[in-house]
């Protein structure tokens, strides 16, 4: 009888001994913070954050559309607004940021070169194309000798602003192929056009004050137009400038970067930006 009692009491102590054990593990490393360098949930309980900075339009909109996806998955996707083309890279280059969802390659490299950036693609998700806006000009017919358009100063969407006019016969480049083309770099202006170099998102302001504008899809959404019904010339769906998710070079194998980009090629991102956006946003997946 003593023998079973012992045995007994040897037994309990080995399970209370093997529970203490249990409750004392550490926490996943990936169950709280910013999810560069760690790894993708690997259950639901596991909450991993990513933190994307997106231009409002239509950017954090599509992200907002696919943020339940990413939730099912163990990740906690939070969005944060800018209005501007240089700080969400700086960001996600000093790591207040995962990624970033709002610019495309021609842009990305660019800003590389210029700010000694190190940020690279993760995937390309959409084309916004590029419109041409009436102003004090109400048809590309009408626009008079000298008259004054509005296009963006930076160095990759000046140039695509020019190509763009010059595919309407406005303008004839020295060099087509060359996307950082500024007024200078205009071989041909038979009509003597004037150009207004701004900043892209301040131009939807100005339309009033230029004959034409020429202005990135997101910022002209964000002022209220409609660029396939309200654009007086607008790019096709061939266009190269393919908006990314871009991150700090080395993380774009991240688990939760490829989640990410995978949800926003996904067929529920497909049905959101062709029924929200009507062809003003097109899908490049």
């Amino acid at each position: 009888m003593n023998k079973k009692l012992f045995a007994l009491a040897l037994a309990l102590g080995l399970t209370a001994s093997l529970a203490a054990c249990g409750s004392s593990a550490p926490a996943a490393s990936g169950s709280a913070g910013s999810v560069s360098g760690s790894a993708a949930a690997s259950t639901p309980s596991e909450t991993v954050t990513l933190k994307v900075a997106a231009s409002p339009t239509p950017h954090a909109e599509i992200l907002n559309a696919v943020k339940g996806v990413l939730a099912e998955q163990g990740i906690d996707l939070q969005i944060t607004e800018y209005g501007d083309y240089v700080v969400p890279n700086t960001a996600v280059e000093e790591g207040d940021e995962d990624a970033n969802y709002f610019q495309h390659q021609p842009y990305l490299d660019n800003f590389n070169a210029e700010n000694g950036t190190h940020l690279v693609s993760a995937g390309g998700i959409h084309i916004e194309p590029m419109g041409v806006y009436a102003g004090k000009t109400t048809a590309l017919a009408d626009l008079p000798d000298g008259a004054t358009i509005a296009i963006p100063n930076d160095a990759t969407n000046e140039g695509r602003a020019l190509l763009l006019l010059e595919a309407q016969g406005l303008i004839k480049l020295k060099d087509s192929s060359n996307l950082e083309s500024t007024p200078n770099d205009i071989a041909e202006n038979s009509k003597n056009l004037q150009f207004k170099e701004l900043e892209a998102a301040m131009i939807p302001n100005t339309v009033e004050e230029v004959d034409l504008s020429v202005i990135n899809c997101n910022y002209a959404l964000q002022a209220g137009f409609n660029p396939v019904e309200d654009a007086l010339a607008i790019e096709d769906s061939n266009s190269p400038y393919v908006n990314i998710i871009a991150v700090k070079e080395g993380h774009e194998n991240d688990p939760a970067i490829v989640a990410l980009v995978a949800a926003l090629q996904s067929e529920t991102a497909r049905e959101f930006i062709t029924s929200t956006y009507n062809g003003a946003v097109v899908p490049a997946f």
